[in-house]
Parts: structure tokens; sequence; C-alpha cells
């Protein structure tokens, strides 16, 4: 660096600082974050993660995203209004198991396609609403030209 260039860069430094302008920055006064921590070449990834608020399901394996997903099977067609869409649901849950059977990728487990009709059949008693006695109708007023005297 020319020494002109470097002066020119100093003085601009030293009259922000007169201005005030590093005077409470964030960070000021505080260790840089990471710094004496070992190196991480995944620090980036870890960070973004982090930032961004990922969910650790989007990173699992395969193998282990469809059997969360068999265990959350119950929750998952709960708000599903009719029974054809809980059926093409686990219908479509059983393509991609059986899509892993036949390629399996990622870290071995025990995984089977799920019983359609069992499935179904817990989400219809599920469904089906516990009757309550209607409660008594209110008491009729008198119409307001009867009740002149």
């Amino acid at each position: 660096m020319p020494p002109r260039f470097r002066s020119a860069v100093e003085a601009q430094i030293r009259t922000a600082q007169q201005r005030g302008a590093f005077d409470n920055l964030p960070g000021a006064g505080k260790p840089i974050p990471g710094l004496m921590e070992p190196d991480d070449p995944m620090w980036w990834i870890k960070g973004m993660i982090r930032r961004e608020d990922v969910p650790v399901g989007a990173m699992l394996p395969p193998s282990l995203a469809l059997r969360r997903e068999v265990e959350r099977l119950a929750e998952t067609v709960r708000p599903l209004r009719t029974e054809k869409a809980v059926r093409e649901h686990v219908q479509e849950l059983n393509t991609r198991i059986r899509r892993w059977i036949h390629i399996p990728v990622g870290p071995q487990v025990v995984l089977g396609p799920v019983d359609v009709d069992e499935v179904t059949a817990a989400w219809r008693a599920e469904r089906t609403p516990t009757r309550e006695p209607d409660p008594a109708p209110p008491a009729r007023q008198p119409r307001w030209w009867r009740r002149r005297p």
C-alpha cells in the first residue's frame, strides 16, 4: 500500500472516531464469537441452520424421515375431511415406503407399508361425534304488546 493512500485512509478513520461513528457499536468490548473454538469446516452450515431455523426433520435420511412420518400418521390425517383423502394420503406414504424398500438409502430401519383400512378405521372412530342431549329451549318471553296493562 502506498504511504499516501494509507495516510488518507487513516485520516478518514481518525475523523470518524472524532465524530463518534465507532461509539456504541453492537459487540463493542465483547470477544469475537467462536474465536477460541476449535476449527470446524462446517461452521457456516451450522450457522445457517441456526439462523434460518431449519427443522431437524428436513435433514433426516429418507428411512428415518419415513419412520417418523409413520409414527405421526394419526396426527397427520386428523385434519383431513374425507375418508378418500385419508386413504390417498396413506397410499401415497405406502408408495414412498415401497420405493425405499426396493432401493434402501441411508440407515436400515424396520419399515413396512401401513395398513390403509386400519388407519381409516382409527380416523373414522375419532371423527364420530358423541351426541349430547340438546339443551332445553329458552323460556319464551311474552310479546311486548301483551305485556301492556
